[in-house]
Order: C-alpha cells, then structure tokens, then sequence
C-alpha cells in the first residue's frame, strides 16, 4: 500500500502566529516587499468575519531535525519545521495585523497595514486620514490584540459618545460590542491545512500545489526556491534581497549596484550563484543544494550539505562583488550598449554574468580579454534571443560545455565562447535571418537594439545632424525629446498612397534617428522633396558616411516602398554585421567556412538540429518518405522561433553520416542539385508559405562526406506545415523550443503566437 504524502489537519490563527514568532513556520515573506495591496488584507478580515471561504493552506516539512541551525546562523537561527508553499501573502498579511509588525513596500519603505472596522455596520475599510478622524471606526484593529481587548472598547466607545455627543443605551453598548468581540475571536479562527511529508520532492510539491488551488495557477519556483532558501540559510537570502534594494533604492550613498541596464531580483542573483558554483542552470537544483544531494548520484548527507553550501557561499560572494558586478556591466557598454532601454532579455545579461564570472575566477582571465570575448557573447546572446525559449536548458547546455574545459585555461574558455558566436553569426545568419527578423514595426526587437549597438559601435551621427547617437542612447540623458526616432516615408505621405497599416508604416526599414529639431521641419513632405533639400549643405564624404550608417540604398528616396524596405533591411544586416566586427580583437575568418565545423563541434541547440537522413529510414534500411514530414517540421519550427540551421547528413551525436543513402534513393537525380530540388519542393509543398526567401539550401563536404546545411530564417508570421498523411485539412503549428520541435494547439498556440509576433 502506498503512503500517502500528507494529512489534513487544523491551526487556529493565533497557533500559526505564535509558530512563526517562535521559528517554526517560516515566513520570510515578511522581509520581503509586500506584493498584496492593503485593500486584499481588508477583504480577508472581511472574509474572515463573515465566515467566508479563504482557501485552504498548505505546509511542507523541511525534514530538519529538532534543534538544526541554519548554515551560517547563529545560536537562535534554527531551521523551520515547516514551510509554508501556498498561504504566504495571506499569513503576511494577518501576522502582520496582529501583531502590528511593518512590511516592506516594493520600494522597501516600512509601512505597517492598518485595517479599520466600523461596528455599527460591521465594515472593514483600509484606515486613511479621515477614517482616522471618524469616531465610528476602530482606526487600526491591531489594537485589539496588541494595547488590550478591554481598553480598546473603552476608548472606541468614548470616542464614539464624544463624536456623537449623546449617551449609548446598554443595548446599543451590549450590539457594538458583540461586533467587536466578534473581530477579536477571529483569532480563534481555524485555517485548513495541508501538511506534505518531508518525503515529498520538489516536483510533487509543486504538482500538489497546482491540483489543489482553485485559481490552477502554477507554483512560482523562484519564489518557491527563495522561500525554502530562508529555511536554510537565511542570511544568504537577506544578502541577496540587501543587494537587491540598493540597486533601486536612490537613497544609497557611497559604492552601490546601481546601474544603467537591469534592477536584479534575488531569483536572478540566486541563478548566477549556482550557475558559478554548480554550472547548473535550472532554478531547482537549489532545493537539492539545500538538501545536500549529490546533483549526479542523487545521494543525500550532511556532509554535502555542508560543503556544497561553502561552494554557494563563496559563488554568492562573487556574484555580490561590487567590483565584479560594474566590471561586467561594463563589457554591455563594451558591445555598444547603453541603457536598459537597449536590454529585451534580463536571462541573456544574468547569464552572461555567469559566464564572465566563470571566466575570471576559474579560467583566470585579465578584465580586458574577458571585456571582449564577453562583449561579443552578450551581443550574439541578446541579438539571437539564444536565452528566450527554454532559457534554463539552453544556459545549462552552455555551463556543461564550459565545464569540459580544464580550469585555468583561459584561451580554451575564450576559443570556446567565440566558436558559439560564429556558429550562430555565420555568413546566412547576416545575409538571411537577420534581414527576414528585421522585418516587424516591434519598438522592443532585440534584432533593432542589435542595429543600435551598432551604430554605436561605429560612433555613428543622427542623420542629418553632427550628434553622435552613443551619447543620445545614455541613460543618463533624460531630455523627452532627446532622442526622436524618424519615419523615412513620412506616415501622411504613405496614407495618402493608401498605405495604412501600422506593421508596414512603423516598420523597422522605415525609422531612422533624427535629431528633433530637424525632424520638426520633415512633416508629411515626399522623401524626394525633403532629402534633396536636407542634403544640399552636407558634403559628398559626410552624405556617404549618414547614407551608410543610416542604410538608405543608393536612390532610396525614388524607389516603391516595398522595395525600399526590402532594400534596406540588407543594409540594416550589414551594418549590424560590421558593427558587431568591430568586437574582434583580429580578423573573426570567414564565416562560411567555419561554419560547419562549428555547427558540429556546438550540438544541437534552439537553433542547431541535426537529422542523419530525410527519406533512408537507418532501421528498416529502405527509402521511407514519411521521414520527410520530420525534416518539414523542423523547418516550420525554426521559421515560428529565431530561425535556425538543419545539417543533413548528421547523427543526433553530431557525427557525419554523409548523403549517400538519401542520394541512392534519388536514382537518376542523385546529385546535390537533385537533392535540393527534392528538398525544395517538399518544403514548397507542406509548408503555409514560399520558402524561396526564408530558406536556404547549400553542402559543404567534410570528413570526406557530403552534409547539407538548410539555413531557416525566422519568419514575420505564423508558418504552418501540411499534416504528415497529407489527407487532412487540418494543419499544423510546430515550434522550435530548446533543442526539440513542439507541435502546438488551440490556447497554447494563439497565445504563442501573440506573444512572439504580437
């Protein structure tokens, strides 16, 4: 018979009170800012009072035996019998009114939650100023609990006869009273709980938490993780959150982690600190960490737990490091970066952290070779969106290759990070997926800051204007029109070409960065008007250089639109191109020919996929063309993410397999050409959209053997793929997460689809 992971059982309020002064249930939440607001807080005493529902809460045994310290604590910092995993902002909020203790806003100001309650119509009010005044109201309920049941009547009802300048009759005494007494036995009130066994792992807790809320909301795991944390080491989450609050908090005098480009939570700290200690990833090996569980063997002792909390303590130390912290924000300005405003995804800075914090204790490397190899991480990073689908698993993947490197070998760390960015920067990269991703009006592209870091990197000039736009983009720079982003083909001269829609007029082609005070003078005039006059006092050297920076084609001004924008989303690539060239310290090689040992040396990743056939089934050793339907569906998925390359011709464990066996099944065709034309077709045939401009089909030979590399641009719309059957009319939407193909439906899909196109 199986045992079961919990047991039901009661605690009375005033019983979980006392259990978390004393320790026993851990409530860090209280030093945490307070996310609920007071009016939330009101309404559970109001549902309290009435005998409303409040949910049931639920506990989890930590497993520490009687007595256990907390690492790091001292003789009174015991670890917590229990847990609390679902309940916290509702024990937040009634310890805190009960015992009148403060919490912290989210800009970490202390403030006490102050609830009122009128007794002559049993209501609950959040106390402002002129509840304050009004004698009707208990202006703060603490009271009751904190100066005295006894006196806090006694003073309601003289200030309540004195406000109302009458006497009260016995019964409407004896009525309010009841009222009172009513909100005072609310500590008596008794919480169902669920109490989980410390047999229970992480993901049954998690699972539990899931079938039993009502709302089926999913457990937060970084709150989850932050809160078990507490449990065990307190002092280390107070380090975290403390760093934290001074990122934020402008009243920090003296050397602060304040800065231009992210506000840290403690999840993100926490991630980097496992990350450096670990080379994990994934949030939940902390639950593991605390437990002192071997990561590999799954084997559990106290003498682990102890030294992997050294190994945490000293990578959080690092992490926390002042000098380590602006060092690596410093390589973000290094790759052309400026600001906040410039950073789409906070994973893509924290774990680059990571990796720059790796690279200097471990690998020993001098702040200037890491400024650069790490620069040009971050912005391949960054620009790809390496760290938006599956971020864990992707930066996992990461730390495991750094991990095979031998520590103190810094030019392997080095050659390691840079063979990554050119097996993602290669040569189709720049000329295909870049121009096809520049395609959307998204104001937050990472793909338009990419272009900003850019121009930047080449100290490039607002067009028509000497301002150099690096010192526009600085944060520092708060003037509202300091910076105005410019539409080429004025949006009144598009809609009076019938040209209307918002995706093609606030196109990324058509904006350019123009000093306002010449932007003002543009209006809705025709560019052919506007750029001759513009022009007309630059000199032939400054017109190429503004001609270059800002990519307009030779001509731009008279050409169609649509060509226009196709035109110079090309140049857009390049100059992208030649910006992030500028992050090598010598000549980065030639793309194309390094790419394909690269591709191989990487494994398969977001955007790498490897198929060691697309029509010889290896088991039955016969030509078997359902396999072709895979290769459509990696394709289909690469265009619905970032794009991506698939290499034919190679194994899931990255080793060459050559052609040869798709090619016999060619017969007259066997050729490359042949191939291609089989491959084109198919692709033609399945998917939603003509893949000539979003796909591209080369080989390159190595190892003696011919492998084809199919390059996928990331599409500006949902790409669909023709079922496998071929017979039904319901197509199909697969997505490229991680490094695996996921076919998605219904909810899941629109709302993919939302997010990643808008």
């Amino acid at each position: 018979m199986t045992s079961t992971l919990y047991r039901d059982t009661g605690y009375s309020l005033t019983h979980l009170v006392e259990d978390i002064k004393h320790g026993n249930i851990a409530l860090p939440d209280i030093q945490r800012p307070f996310v609920w607001s007071a009016t939330k807080a009101r309404d559970l005493f109001d549902s309290l009072y009435r005998g409303y529902p409040v949910g049931t809460l639920m506990f989890w045994e930590t497993g520490a035996d009687v007595g256990t310290r907390q690492v790091g604590g001292g003789e009174n910092e015991k670890v917590a019998k229990l847990l609390i995993v679902d309940g916290q902002q509702r024990l937040t909020s009634l310890f805190a009114v009960l015992t009148g203790q403060s919490v912290l806003t989210k800009t970490f100001e202390e403030r006490r939650i102050r609830i009122a309650f009128r007794p002559e119509d049993e209501t609950f009010e959040v106390t402002d100023a002129a509840i304050e005044r009004d004698p009707e109201f208990i202006p703060d309920i603490t009271a009751l609990w904190d100066d005295g049941y006894r006196p806090t009547v006694r003073k309601f009802l003289a200030r309540l006869v004195e406000g109302r300048g009458t006497t009260l009759s016995e019964e409407e005494e004896d009525a309010l009273e009841d009222c009172i007494d009513r909100v005072y036995d609310l500590r008596n009130f008794r919480f169902q709980v669920i109490e989980l066994n410390s047999g229970a792992d992480e993901e049954q807790v998690a699972e539990i938490f899931v079938r039993t809320n009502s709302e089926g909301v999913k457990l937060n795991q970084a709150d989850f993780i932050l809160t078990l944390m507490s449990v065990h080491w307190e002092k280390g989450r107070q380090q975290l959150e403390q760093f934290c609050r001074d990122a934020v908090d402008v009243a920090v005098r003296g050397p602060s982690p304040r800065n231009s480009f992210i506000d840290p939570g403690p999840d993100q700290l926490l991630r980097a600190g496992v990350g450096l200690a670990f080379r994990r990833g994934r949030l939940q090996h902390v639950y593991s960490i605390l437990r002192g569980k071997d990561l590999e063997t799954g084997d559990v002792s106290t003498e682990r737990r102890a030294a992997q909390f050294d190994e945490l303590r000293r990578a959080q130390d690092d992490v926390l490091d002042l000098t380590n912290w602006h060092e690596f924000l410093k390589c973000l300005t290094h790759a052309g970066f400026r600001s906040r405003r410039m950073v789409t995804s906070e994973n893509a800075l924290i774990y680059t952290y990571v990796l720059w914090l790796i690279g200097k204790r471990d690998f020993g490397l001098e702040l200037k070779t890491l400024r650069g190899v790490i620069a040009r991480w971050f912005f391949m990073a960054h620009t790809t969106g390496r760290y938006t689908s599956s971020p864990e698993s992707q930066i996992e993947a990461d730390l495991g290759r750094v991990a095979a490197l031998r520590p103190g070998h810094g030019e392997a760390f080095c050659a390691e990070l840079d063979r990554l960015v050119r097996a993602n920067f290669t040569r189709d990269y720049w000329e295909i997926s870049l121009p096809n991703r520049l395609d959307t009006s998204s104001a937050r592209s990472p793909v338009l800051f990419a272009y900003w870091a850019a121009l930047n990197l080449l100290d490039a000039e607002l067009l028509f204007s000497d301002l150099r736009i690096r010192e526009l983009l600085d944060s520092n720079v708060s003037a509202p029109r300091s910076i105005e982003r410019h539409h080429l083909f004025p949006r009144a001269y598009l809609s009076a070409r019938e040209i209307t829609n918002t995706r093609q007029v606030n196109a990324i082609a058509n904006m350019a960065f123009l000093d306002w005070p010449e932007n003002a003078t543009i209006s809705a005039e025709d560019p052919l008007d506007y750029w001759s006059a513009m022009t007309s006092s630059m000199d032939a050297g400054r017109l190429q250089r503004h001609r270059y920076w800002h990519a307009l084609p030779i001509g731009w001004e008279q050409l169609e639109y649509p060509t226009f924008l196709e035109r110079r989303r090309d140049l857009i690539a390049q100059v992208v191109h030649d910006g992030f060239n500028r992050l090598w310290d010598e000549d980065p090689g030639d793309e194309a020919s390094s790419g394909l040992a690269d591709l191989l040396a990487v494994g398969e990743s977001q955007t790498v996929e490897y198929k060691s056939t697309a029509r010889w089934n290896l088991r039955t050793e016969q030509a078997d063309k359902k396999l072709e339907h895979v290769i459509t569906k990696t394709v289909c998925g690469f265009l619905n993410a970032e794009g991506g390359t698939l290499l034919i011709g190679v194994d899931d464990a990255g080793q060459v397999l050559g052609l040869r066996d798709d090619m016999a099944t060619l017969g007259d065709r066997a050729s490359r050409d042949g191939y291609e034309l089989l491959l084109r077709q198919r692709l033609d045939n399945d998917l939603s959209i003509p893949t000539a401009g979003v796909v591209k089909i080369r080989f390159e030979r190595i190892h003696g053997a011919d492998v084809c590399l199919v390059s996928v641009a990331a599409s500006g719309k949902p790409v669909f793929a023709r079922p496998r059957d071929g017979g039904s009319a319901q197509t199909e939407f697969w997505v490229r997460v991680g490094n695996a193909t996921k076919q998605l439906h219904g909810e899941d899909m629109l709302e993919y689809q939302s997010g990643h196109w808008g």
